[in-house]
């Protein structure tokens, strides 16, 4: 793998842009600290401030706001009944949430990638992608799922501190929640599938690994990138899961030189576990808990794994073609 490197305070090298460099003339590329460092910290930071920007600032004023007009006015009750809080504003839970996203993690990850860049939508990879890369990042999502529904098993079966439970516990009551309820699924896609999918892909894909890249090369930027965003949703009997999800997303990102598959891949696997809980939900044969005790059949497990490594592969040499075409015809001719 080639990595991203950068000339101090000149260009950011990158095959897939029209020129192949991008001007780093930004506030933050005018600092003394070493490339490197200033990436990997930068990247970091840009993450936690976010992360904090979204869970413990907009998110809860914008539920405050909306409890408040509910109400007609501000009242500390309803948040001493939890159970009540998610039966009663579901729908406001869920709107706040997506305007915490929207405000605290696509907004930061717009403006730190122009403090990079004055081409800050490249910076972040915002560009178009081939059909065919983009048939492939489908198809191994698809082989992904019973990778992942495995892995689940596996991680639900690590011993976890009761605490972290606890905590976890509330986030799935949430999406009970919303998935019992009459809101619509064009709604809960749209506020659980939609609106993570593209701004948690700006912020982790598009910024932060383009940073992590920086600092790293390219097997540094996916490692951390989807480490830590397997860390990030704070469910930690899903930390494996939403890793592997996560390093595919960055793998994806990386080889297309686009962020448009990692976004759609996040769209495509978020709005499939919305539909298929939603399906379960509604037939009396079948409830949320017993399907996540379910055990994965070990054919379907290897099938995942055949179809993704064929899709790496594949990826893995169509890419270069793709954007070098005639490298490509070159290296194929006698």
């Amino acid at each position: 793998m080639a990595a991203s490197s950068s000339v101090p305070g000149s260009v950011l090298f990158d095959p897939w842009h029209r020129r192949g460099r991008l001007p780093l003339d930004g506030p933050l590329e005018r600092a003394s600290v070493g490339r490197p460092t200033l990436s990997f910290v930068t990247g970091l930071l840009g993450l936690g401030a976010a992360f904090l920007l979204f869970q413990f600032l907009l998110t809860p004023i914008a539920l405050l706001t909306q409890i408040a007009l509910a109400e007609g006015g501000l009242s500390m009750k309803v948040f001493q009944n939890p159970e009540r809080l998610v039966a009663s504003y579901t729908q406001e839970l869920l709107i706040s949430n997506s305007i915490g996203q929207v405000v605290g993690l696509a907004g930061p990850a717009l403006l730190a990638a122009r403090l990079h860049s004055s081409e800050w939508a490249a910076y972040l990879r915002l560009r178009g992608v081939d059909g065919r890369l983009l048939a492939l990042a489908l198809v191994g999502i698809v082989g992904l799922q019973p990778v992942t529904q495995w892995l689940a098993e596996l991680n639900r079966a690590l011993p976890l501190p009761e605490s972290l439970r606890v905590m976890e516990q509330s986030q799935l009551e949430l999406i009970r929640s919303v998935l019992e309820s009459d809101l619509g699924l064009l709604f809960n896609v749209t506020m659980l599938a939609l609106v993570p999918g593209v701004c948690e892909e700006l912020l982790f894909r598009g910024y932060a690994q383009r940073q992590f890249e920086r600092a790293a090369g390219p097997v540094g930027g996916i490692l951390l990138a989807g480490g830590l965003f397997g860390l990030y949703h704070l469910r930690p009997s899903q930390a494996l899961p939403l890793t592997v999800l996560g390093l595919y997303m960055a793998y994806l990102v990386w080889r297309t030189g686009s962020l448009v598959p990692a976004v759609l891949v996040h769209i495509v696997h978020n709005g499939l576990a919305v539909a298929g809980a939603r399906y379960v939900e509604t037939h009396p044969d079948y409830t949320v808990r017993v399907l996540e005790r379910t055990s994965m059949p070990w054919s379907l497990v290897g099938l995942g794994f055949v179809i993704v490594g064929g899709v790496l592969y594949v990826m893995h040499s169509l890419a270069p073609r793709i954007r070098d075409p005639e490298r490509g015809t070159e290296r194929s001719s006698p």
